[in-house]
């Protein structure tokens, strides 16, 4: 089964992830309708709980949304965020930078993950993402990128994989704000930890990992 959307979800939690209980979680999860694979994520600095999934539909993926999640958040006693993106728009985008959810080979297993977002409503085939990707392309430590566009909002974004934690700061601090400064929108960057997820993500089928 193909991912056809992708779930980004953060909870508003502080908690080291060798704490969290992945693997009871990791149960709960893959028997959502329409599940297919989920990266897991843990805040650099900050230790906060999410994650990027992919699912066979727009409608498994709001369902997850307005269901499970939220529920779940409940449990920790915490808010949370959930943003749901529609991958037929960005497959091209995305697999011409070696994304694994659209048949890019993982040649390095990355050490962080950069989640960006964009406050914009520009339909994808309006972006310009064939100038866009080789300026990406000689980015220090990018190992892949995959595109996301915001269901319903139109906003632009990606999950970006580095090499090192290092190289994902320098992306999200020095690099970013450059490029959204060019469009004249506030932006939102987060950066994940990969090391310390990689056996949870490994337990729910993560591309992203050898």
């Amino acid at each position: 089964m193909s991912a056809n959307a992708f779930v980004y979800t953060e909870l508003q939690a502080s908690l080291p992830f060798a704490d969290v209980p992945w693997d009871k979680l990791n149960d709960a999860i893959a028997v959502q309708p329409g599940f297919v694979d989920k990266t897991w994520f843990s805040g650099l600095g900050n230790n906060s709980v999410g994650g990027l999934y992919g699912f066979a539909s727009v409608d498994d993926a709001l369902l997850y949304c307005t269901d499970f999640f939220p529920a779940l958040a409940r449990d920790f006693g915490v808010a949370q965020t959930t943003r749901v993106f529609d991958n037929k728009a960005t497959a091209e985008a995305s697999a011409a930078m070696d994304a694994p959810h659209f048949g890019g080979q993982v040649t390095a297993e990355p050490g962080a993950f950069v989640y960006t977002e964009v406050q914009v409503a520009v339909p994808f085939e309006n972006a310009p993402w064939q100038d866009r990707n080789p300026v990406l392309r000689r980015q220090k430590g990018l190992l892949s990128k995959t595109w996301l566009s915001g269901h319903n909002t139109n906003t632009l974004g990606g999950l970006d994989a580095f090499d090192t934690v290092e190289n994902a700061l320098d992306f999200a601090i020095n690099e970013f704000p450059i490029t959204t400064a060019t469009m004249n929108a506030a932006f939102y960057t987060r950066v994940f930890d990969a090391r310390v997820t990689e056996a949870a993500s490994r337990g729910l089928n993560s591309p992203y990992y050898l």
